[in-house]
C-alpha cells in the first residue's frame, strides 16, 4: 500500500503518516485506497489539515521528492540516448529497432507527465527533465530519418 501512496506523490512525515496536497483527485484516490485497506480488515484514517508550523519544510520535502524523480528521469534519458547511439554504432537502422525506441520514449514521456502532474510546488528539477526528454525526442527523430533513408536505399 505504501507504494501506491508514494505513487500519488505523497511524502511520509512519520511512519504510516503520509501527506499529500489537497486536491479532488488525491482525495478520490485516498478514499479508494482506504476502502481497500478496510476491506482487508486494516485501518486507515484520512485527515484534512493545515500546517500550523513548518510549512516550508513540508514544501521542501515535496520538492525534494519530485526532484529525485526528475533526476531519475534524466538518468533514464541518458540511458535512452546511449541506446540510440548504440544503434548507430551497430549500424542497426531497422523499423523494429525504431519501434522499440519509440515505445521507450513513450514510457519516458508518460513517466514525466505523471511526475509533472504531482509536482504542485514546482520543483526546480523539472527543467532538466524537460530538456532531457526533448533531447531524446530529437535523437529519435534523427534516428527515424536514418531508418527511412536506409529503407529508401534498399538496405
Amino acid at each position: 500500500m505504501w507504494r501506491r501512496i508514494k505513487s500519488l506523490g505523497a511524502i511520509y512525515l512519520q511512519n504510516s503518516a503520509a501527506a499529500l496536497p489537497a486536491t479532488a483527485a488525491t482525495e478520490r484516490a485516498l478514499r479508494k485506497l482506504r476502502r481497500e485497506i478496510i476491506d482487508m480488515s486494516g485501518t486507515a484514517v484520512l485527515l484534512s489539515c493545515s500546517v500550523l508550523a513548518g510549512e516550508s519544510e513540508v514544501h521542501n520535502a515535496f520538492q525534494a521528492a519530485r526532484n529525485d524523480e526528475y533526476e531519475e528521469i534524466v538518468d533514464r534519458c541518458e540511458d535512452f540516448l546511449q541506446q540510440v547511439k548504440k544503434e548507430y554504432t551497430a549500424n542497426h537502422f531497422t523499423y523494429a529497432e525504431l519501434e522499440e525506441n519509440e515505445v521507450d520514449l513513450v514510457k519516458l514521456r508518460n513517466w514525466f507527465a505523471k511526475v509533472r502532474e504531482r509536482d504542485v510546488f514546482d520543483a526546480d528539477g523539472r527543467q532538466a527533465a524537460e530538456k532531457a526528454i526533448d533531447e531524446c525526442e530529437q535523437s529519435l527523430e534523427a534516428y527515424a530519418a536514418r531508418v527511412y533513408a536506409e529503407e529508401a536505399e534498399g538496405h
